[in-house]
C-alpha cells in the first residue's frame, strides 16, 4: 500500500486530461500534488488530484474516464478548450459541504 509523504497545492494552469469516449476528452484543474511512496520507502511517484477529486489509479474516477496526461497552460492563455467550465456565481453544487460565513466574535 502506498502512503502520502507530502501534499502541496497546485499552481494555477495545471490540468488533468481524461478520455471520456474515444472522441471526447475533459480537463479538470489540478488542485494539489501528492508525493506517494510504497510502505517500504521505495517507488516514489507524484500524482495530481483534480478539482473533482480524481487521480490516476483511483477506483472511483469519472465513469469510463481514462487518465491521458497532465498539461500546463499559462493562466493568461486561458483554460484548455475541453476544460470543465467553472460554476457561475448563481449555480450551486448538488453535493459537498455548504460553506457559510461566520461572524467573528
Amino acid at each position: 500500500m502506498k502512503r502520502i509523504v507530502e501534499i502541496v497545492p497546485a499552481r494555477p494552469g495545471w490540468y488533468a486530461r481524461w478520455r471520456l469516449t474515444p472522441e471526447a476528452t475533459r480537463c479538470y484543474a489540478v488542485s494539489l500534488w501528492a508525493l506517494l511512496e510504497e510502505a517500504d520507502g521505495t517507488g516514489r511517484e507524484v500524482i495530481g488530484v483534480d478539482c473533482i477529486g480524481q487521480w490516476p489509479g483511483a477506483d472511483d474516477n469519472e465513469a469510463g474516464g481514462e487518465f491521458v496526461r497532465y498539461l500546463f497552460q499559462t493562466p493568461d492563455s486561458g483554460p484548455p478548450e475541453d476544460a470543465e467550465p467553472p460554476l457561475s456565481a448563481t449555480e450551486r453544487r448538488d453535493d459537498g459541504p455548504r460553506l457559510q460565513p461566520v461572524t467573528a466574535q
